[in-house]
């Protein structure tokens, strides 16, 4: 097989997808990294060395979440990620969770809450190695939510404000979802539809996900997309791949260009 249109379906197939995956990274140039053998499968790292700071995108820490992995499969096959860019991709974190479907790993732990605590062979492992490779300046993670019918995405910013690359990002994926209203999602008020812009600090002290693990680093720039859990699968992933794709392909600018918020129809920042 090499399309992911051959593994897209909710009943997920980690075997076939990573056989999938490693033939269209392999032919991209990306090296592998085993970070840890488990049960289920392994963890893998995909690295393609190039300019500094890295891109990292991540996927599959929530085993019922099969729309990113799909996508990073996609945004692979497709030759998504710059080639003159460090560029990182793990694309199933949690294969526990993936051969079960459920969002925890097979021992009842969600991964996405242990990267302060780091109680988990998962979350160390992955860490571990993350740590061993320069901080990057973008991290794209992707998930999905059973509760909500748009797209919408949090924001970690820990340098220059641009309301114009949330724009494009939300634009690029109108075709397939409308962002999703407010006046808040979990628990969190919006800046503006589909856009949750969250401090570098956790909801609660000892259960960082990735993305504060990662802002702690010094990643200045983290974009965790949600697509809803209940859409066609096609429509999830197709969602993932345009919002990955409005990020990488406005690489050259993304980190030096500050956008006027006049008349765009955000709100201001304030504390969230």
């Amino acid at each position: 097989m090499n399309d992911s249109s051959n593994v897209m379906s909710d009943l997920f197939d980690l075997p076939s997808f990573l056989g999938e995956f490693s033939l269209a990274a392999a032919a991209r140039g990306f090296s592998r990294h085993l970070l840890l053998e488990t049960e289920d499968g392994p963890i893998l790292a995909w690295e393609r060395l190039g300019e500094a700071p890295p891109i990292y995108l991540s996927a599959g820490i929530h085993g019922d979440e099969p729309a990113g992995p799909l996508a990073a499969l996609r945004l692979m096959e497709e030759g998504a990620f710059p080639t003159d860019r460090h560029c990182i991709v793990c694309p199933a974190l949690n294969p526990g969770g993936l051969v079960l479907q459920t969002r925890a790993n097979r021992r009842g732990a969600d991964l996405n809450r242990d990267y302060n605590i780091l109680s988990c062979q998962e979350t160390i492992a992955h860490t571990r190695w993350l740590s061993s490779r320069p901080v990057p300046s973008l991290f794209i993670s992707l998930h999905e939510d059973w509760e909500t019918a748009g797209f919408y995405f949090y924001e970690i910013n820990l340098g220059e404000d641009n309301v114009r690359r949330a724009t494009d990002l939300l634009s690029a994926v109108s075709a397939h979802f409308p962002a999703e209203l407010g006046p808040g999602i979990d628990g969190h008020l919006l800046r503006g539809p589909g856009w949750i812009f969250h401090r570098a600090e956790p909801d609660l002290p000892d259960s960082w996900p990735e993305a504060i693990w990662m802002a702690k680093r010094g990643c200045s720039l983290s974009f965790t997309f949600e697509t809803p859990s209940k859409a066609a699968l096609k429509d999830r992933v197709a969602a993932h791949v345009d919002g990955s794709l409005a990020l990488l392909d406005r690489l050259p600018k993304a980190f030096t260009e500050t956008d006027s918020m006049d008349g765009v129809g955000f709100m201001p920042l304030c504390g969230s």
